[in-house]
């Protein structure tokens, strides 16, 4: 597959730097220049579907993802094979390891875990919950669509068998200026988010 410039913080879709209310973070001037606009994502609270695991601890390690998407660039894709960064913005931190903190506080916020954490907490863990990032994108090959797809896997931590699998996938329309991109993204995360937690509690 060719990728054009994965250095290059360009893309054909937008010139201009636009700020989301919602999500972004600024960026403090502390020297000359302009600044990318930089974004966070939004932590889903679930939708209470599902019975209570109070018994069960799961760990969430960090997500794989091939190296276009393991960065602090915000992918848009102009063709099958080709994809460019959107001009002039960026994620607040790399993205698997935000993905990783908002599926965290996904599980906490739905109050039907008895703990949930990251590696080196030091929980008594029973599940972990293995993920790996597919697409975080704007899908602009075919129309523009803010699409992610994310593949999950309990895993049973006494014994390392897989309890179950699933491909989660969401998209939405994509307005056609960061702002609008940025939002469609946070929705599509938020349903899939959403989503690996129900299926969570209806699979342990």
């Amino acid at each position: 597959m060719a990728v054009s410039h994965l250095l290059a913080r360009r893309s054909l879709l937008a010139r201009a730097a636009f700020t989301l209310p919602l999500v972004a973070l600024t960026l403090a001037g502390c020297g000359t220049g302009a600044k990318n606009d930089t974004y966070d994502l939004s932590a889903a609270v679930g939708s209470g579907a599902g019975p209570a695991a109070k018994r069960s601890q799961i760990l969430v390690p960090e997500p794989t993802a091939l190296a276009a998407l393991n960065s602090e660039q915000i992918v848009v894709r102009v063709s099958p094979s080709e994809i460019q960064y959107l001009a002039r913005s960026q994620w607040s931190d790399k993205l698997p390891r935000m993905v990783q903190s908002k599926l965290v506080e996904a599980y906490e916020n739905s109050g039907k875990f008895g703990g949930v954490g990251k590696p080196g907490q030091g929980l008594a863990i029973d599940y972990q919950v293995v993920t790996d990032i597919r697409a975080f994108e704007i899908d602009s090959s075919k129309g523009s669509q803010a699409v992610v797809e994310i593949s999950a896997k309990i895993l049973n931590d006494r014994n390392g068998t897989v309890r179950a699998q699933k491909v989660f996938r969401a998209a939405a329309p994509a307005g056609g200026a960061a702002e609008g991109m940025i939002k469609s993204l946070d929705r599509s995360f938020s349903a899939v988010t959403t989503e690996i937690v129900d299926w969570t509690l209806q699979s342990i």
